[in-house]
């Protein structure tokens, strides 16, 4: 039997920049945890903005059981990439496997994420404050990337992340 030839392409530089304007649109995500009482998969919708350093975080609240999942087991991923007209596989789309890091009330740099929080989800001022919530970095390791049809990447986490301007 023959070799099957991968449909992996070299990562280049137009991936690597696909990859981060498609993390750098995302107002959303699907996120997906692992339940810690059965260890089934499961998937939420989060609101999701990038630190100054291009690393994703989002507001998570205690009552959620994706933070409750994401505190028991950080590892998670998530999918961005909007689907256009006609075939929703025609479009761009990354997934993302990450680890996800509480960020501490105390953090010093709570207030600035708080600040680029709002910036993207202003309606989320009605709740960001709340002594439940708090915010989770979700720190990339790796990536899937998935440019429309033939345009397949892996990608590590220096592919993804990059400041924000």
């Amino acid at each position: 039997m023959p070799d099957k030839t991968s449909v992996i392409r070299p990562t280049d530089e137009q991936a690597r920049l696909l990859a981060r304007q498609l993390l750098q649109s995302a107002r959303y995500v699907s996120l997906a945890v692992l339940d810690p009482e059965t260890g089934w998969p499961s998937v939420s919708r989060v609101l999701v903005a990038l630190d100054p350093s291009g690393v994703p975080f989002i507001l998570v609240s205690t009552l959620a059981a994706h933070t409750r999942s994401l505190l028991a087991d950080p590892r998670c991923s998530f999918m961005a990439g909007e689907p256009g007209k006609g075939d929703p596989l025609a479009h761009a789309r990354i997934t993302v496997m990450a680890l996800a890091e509480k960020v501490a009330q105390d953090a010093p740099e709570r207030p600035q994420l708080r600040d680029i929080f709002l910036g993207h989800h202003p309606k989320s001022a009605l709740y960001i404050d709340f002594p439940d919530f708090s915010f989770m970095r979700i720190i990339p390791q790796r990536a899937s990337l998935n440019g429309g049809f033939g345009r397949a990447f892996n990608l590590d986490a220096a592919d993804l992340c990059a400041p924000v301007a």
